[in-house]
């Protein structure tokens, strides 16, 4: 009992003894505290995406050779599932950072007939089928602003994106007339500056439509191109943290190593439907 009645004469004096200073302090640094609201329920704080790309690819590729350029003319290797693996973390309420990263790698044996002229040392000729090797390593790595706090965001973002390149031929070819194997392989990588932009839309928080594009461009060094994605699609939480990404997507891509001789040249356009199975928290 005495505790009892120590503790209200403490709880009733002590603000008293303090004053209304200490009180108008207390409530100052209380209204300064920041506030952070709850971002737009067509984001996530963080989220991981793992799937695939099933894409229809058609290829277009140019090797620089000491004989001049061996070209494959438009050829379609058939359908191709690239592995894919995206992750965004939210920064306060509406910037955040973006991670994407792919592997496209295609092989092709096909008739190849080609015919380049080599001036005053004649032609070089290729006939018969030819081995196609191509594999393409692509990563991105963005800050991104969404503007908007409702049902609907509008994202911008800027980074850097890197990409490795690696084409390779085998073919049956005749140079004056001397009949032969021409192999040639090159592979190089560089980093691009990227630019990236996006829609969110929340029909319900666990139901919700996505369009993005981005663009790499570099124009100038030894390997040198762009590359264009676009896709669109709607993700669905079947439960609170775990759920299902469908989506329909577009990439183009055209690369330029320069060579000593002649450039090569990989020119592909993947088109198809995207799985994915995303974590949110």
């Amino acid at each position: 009992m005495p505790l009892l009645r120590r503790t209200r004469f403490r709880d009733r004096f002590v603000p008293r003894l303090l004053g209304q200073p200490a009180l108008l302090g207390t409530g100052l640094l209380l209204a300064a505290a920041p506030a952070f609201a709850d971002p737009s329920p067509a984001l996530d704080r963080f989220s991981l995406s793992v799937g695939g790309f099933n894409a229809d690819p058609k290829i277009n590729a140019s090797f620089g050779t000491a004989y001049g350029a061996l070209q494959t003319g438009d050829i379609k290797p058939g359908r191709v599932t690239m592995p894919r693996i995206s992750a965004d973390v939210l920064l306060g309420d509406s910037q955040g950072i973006s991670f994407d990263y792919y592997r496209y790698k295609r092989d092709y044996s096909g008739g190849v007939a080609n015919t380049t002229s080599l001036g005053p040392f004649g032609t070089l000729n290729t006939f018969g089928n030819a081995n196609l090797s191509t594999k393409l390593d692509f990563a991105k790595l963005s800050y991104k602003w969404w503007i908007g706090s409702g049902n609907t965001v509008l994202g911008l973002g800027a980074g850097a994106a890197y990409y490795r390149a690696t084409l390779g031929a085998t073919a049956l070819a005749s140079v004056n007339g001397q009949i032969g194997t021409l192999s040639q392989s090159t592979s190089d990588n560089a980093v691009a500056p990227l630019l990236e932009i996006g829609v969110r839309h929340a029909i319900t928080p666990d139901l919700r439509l996505f369009a993005d594009a981005s663009g790499v461009w570099k124009s100038s060094g030894r390997f040198h191109g762009n590359i264009y994605n676009a896709s669109a699609g709607v993700e669905w939480f079947p439960v609170k943290n775990i759920g299902v990404v469908l989506a329909y997507g577009v990439t183009n891509i055209d690369l330029t190593r320069e060579n000593d001789f002649a450039d090569s040249r990989l020119k592909v356009r993947l088109q198809g439907p995207s799985a994915f199975l995303k974590a949110r928290f």
